[in-house]
């Protein structure tokens, strides 16, 4: 009996000994590492591991694949790569990440971050954010974003956005966004924009939009405007406006083509139907095809379709104007009508 319990306890020393062997457990100042081929538990500053991992702040770190979880954010210098859950108290980040990454105070990554990113504070990426991101005050990416940016005040990328992107005050792309932009005050792109775009006080691109664009105040595009947009106040373009275009003031651009709406409306080339309650204006050598319903037709350059209003001015008509009076300027005789003028060339 004896014999038995004193070769049960040899086995059992062999059996400590070669799994201890076997997890090759280190002890520096750096770690604590409970870990076979690198794979295993991690306490403190390890450079590479599959598992669990706990550090106060990441400095060493190269690569880290499971769940990794810090105090700080890493150091400024560090090549990290993360791959899984991250989890910061009250900060986390690295070099680059994969995975779910959440801060209680903020997220964030030196370069490129893929996945679902969320901090109480800021969330964002120095380079690419591929995915969710979600900022209590704000979220974005110094490049290219794709997914969805949420901020409590502003969502941002220094390049491209491709998605959707949300900001309490602001939110917005310096070169091209493709998507759907909201923002409490003002939404808006660098160079192009195509999608849906809303701002409360403004809503604008830098050179062309396409898709639809609404504001309290003003909506706007440095170039072009396509599609449907409706302000409170003024839509514009500084080239042309197409498709359907309302604000509550002035609508304008050197031409428009569709339809414009507003109590004011004004441009040089103008295509289909306009409404203008109080006034409408075509500059000199400008040109009207179509219909314009408005207290005051201007028309100093030519005017081709039908104008109604109490005034109507052409300085050359090609067409019928309905109003209280009615000036043609082409016309040899009778260039001052009441009721309707008529005249082609």
């Amino acid at each position: 009996m004896q014999t038995d319990r004193r070769t049960i306890a040899t086995s059992i020393s062999f059996l400590v000994f070669g799994i201890v062997a076997f997890l090759s457990t280190s002890v520096s100042a750096q770690s604590i590492d409970l870990t076979a081929g690198n794979t295993g538990i991690s306490f403190g500053d390890s450079e590479e591991i599959t598992g669990i991992r706990f550090n106060f702040k990441d400095v060493r770190l190269r690569r880290m694949t499971g769940l990794n979880v810090t105090i700080w954010s890493p150091s400024e210098n560090i090549r990290s790569t993360v791959t899984g859950v991250a989890i910061g108290l009250p900060l986390a980040g690295a070099r680059n990440f994969t995975g779910l990454g959440v801060g209680v105070l903020g997220f964030g990554a030196q370069e490129n971050t893929t996945g679902i990113i969320a901090g109480l504070l800021g969330a964002g990426a120095g380079q690419d954010m591929f995915g969710i991101g979600i900022g209590g005050l704000g979220a974005g990416a110094g490049r290219d974003v794709q997914g969805i940016m949420i901020g409590g005040l502003g969502a941002g990328s220094g390049r491209n956005a491709k998605g959707i992107m949300i900001g309490g005050l602001g939110a917005g792309s310096g070169n091209d966004a493709v998507g759907v932009m909201i923002a409490g005050l003002g939404a808006g792109s660098g160079n192009d924009a195509v999608g849906v775009m809303f701002g409360g006080l403004g809503a604008g691109a830098g050179r062309d939009a396409t898709g639809m664009m609404f504001s309290i105040l003003a909506a706007g595009a440095g170039r072009n405007l396509t599609g449907i947009s409706a302000a409170g106040i003024a839509v514009g373009a500084g080239e042309k406006l197409e498709g359907v275009h309302v604000a509550g003031i002035a609508v304008g651009a050197p031409e428009i083509t569709g339809f414009a709406g507003a109590l004011v409306v004004g441009g040089e080339r103008i295509k289909g139907l306009v409404i203008a309650p109080a006034y409408f204006r075509v500059g000199k050598n400008g040109q009207v095809n179509g219909l314009t319903i408005s207290a005051f037709n201007h028309v100093k350059g030519e005017h081709r379709g039908v104008s109604i209003g109490i005034l109507n001015w052409a300085e050359k008509l090609n067409g019928l104007q309905i109003g209280l009076l009615n000036f043609a300027g082409n016309k040899d005789k009778l260039k001052w009508l009441p009721f309707f003028n008529y005249h082609r060339d």
